[in-house]
């Protein structure tokens, strides 16, 4: 396994814009503003529930920006983190992109760089490449067929067996991958969300012990997510009620699990989508620090700000976007990549 830069918490000045609050009078100016600039408004599962309450559609990633690929809108508002409003730049390059804070990045997308990718696949000579669509589009351009945590054991499936594969950069959804395939010839990028990789299995143990009766929502880039399978193995919770998700698919099993009690191993800011979805459930997060302060950077203020000034502008190189855009497209063609990461 190549090493890599450990995820660690975001560093440098990352203050969120604030001093607005989020009231019927801040309302009534987004929707005016978004109006006057002919714009769609999307928020990621991840945002503040008062930035996932005001957008035009709230989910994952690449059901994102598929929806902003087919929407009328001239201008597309991304609440989310930078490689997400750059994926709905590749998917729509004649669209204005903003995210209402260019600051916010994300450590996984960070864990590696268009360079290393290049390096690695120079020591793997013919290996087919496959990118997690949480990485830069710089990444994407070197990736030969990119995948959400929905399709990504479809995708590894569709390679021929002989083929070599390079699966990146998340070592814990590289890890369920692995397992689902039993393939002996995928390597995994040693990289990592800092917020997924700190819900860890000792803390998902002893909230199953606790409730023995709750569903189990266990997102496959959790640190937690091996230990899930390991108890529901060894009958310490029933296997059906150990659940590898990813955010789009925790919505939709939320809507049908008849569990009354789910504990849900994924950012927190999940909860608030599953408690529109299923009201009646009470859903628990596992680790209730996992709060990315990168989502979190999207404020009030800061979508008032890009709305008014139209900052922050995304913008991808023509010949990157271009290659990086083949990749995505062949995701799309396989599996089930709306629920994308």
């Amino acid at each position: 396994m190549p090493v890599t830069a450990a995820a660690a918490e975001p560093a440098g000045d990352l203050t969120p814009y604030g001093g607005v609050e989020a009231d019927s009078a801040w309302r009534d100016e987004v929707r005016r503003l978004a109006g006057e600039r002919d714009a769609v408004l999307l928020a990621h599962n991840y945002q503040l529930p008062e930035i996932q309450d005001i957008a035009d559609h709230t989910g994952d990633s690449l059901a994102l920006s598929r929806i902003a690929a087919e929407s009328d809108a001239s201008t597309i508002v991304f609440c989310g983190v930078h490689f997400m409003a750059e994926t709905a730049k590749i998917l729509s390059p004649h669209k204005t992109v903003l995210i209402p804070d260019a600051r916010a990045g994300c450590s996984l997308a960070d864990s590696i760089d268009a360079a290393q990718l290049r390096a690695w696949k120079a020591e793997h000579p013919g290996a087919v490449v496959v990118s997690y669509v949480n990485t830069t589009a710089e990444v994407k351009a070197e990736t030969d067929i990119c995948c959400t945590s929905s399709n990504a054991v479809d995708v590894v499936a569709s390679i021929p067996a002989d083929r070599e594969v390079l699966f990146l950069p998340d070592q814990f959804l590289g890890a369920h991958v692995k397992r689902e395939t039993g393939r002996d010839n995928l390597h995994v990028w040693a990289g990592e969300c800092h917020v997924h990789a700190g819900i860890n299995g000792p803390e998902l143990a002893a909230r199953a012990a606790a409730d023995p009766d709750a569903d189990l929502f266990v997102h496959p880039e959790c640190g937690c997510a091996t230990s899930a399978l390991y108890l529901a193995g060894e009958g310490v919770v029933p296997a059906d009620q150990v659940k590898i998700l990813s955010t789009g698919d925790m919505v939709t099993e939320a809507r049908s699990t008849r569990a009354r009690t789910v504990l849900v191993a994924t950012e927190v800011g999940m909860l608030h989508q599953l408690r529109r979805a299923a009201p009646e459930v009470d859903f628990r997060a596992v680790n209730d620090r996992a709060s990315c302060r990168y989502m979190k950077m999207i404020t009030p203020a800061a979508l008032l700000r890009s709305l008014r000034e139209g900052a922050d502008e995304v913008h991808v190189d023509p010949a990157v976007a271009e290659r990086a855009r083949g990749a995505v497209r062949r995701m799309i063609e396989i599996g089930k990549p709306g629920s994308g990461e």
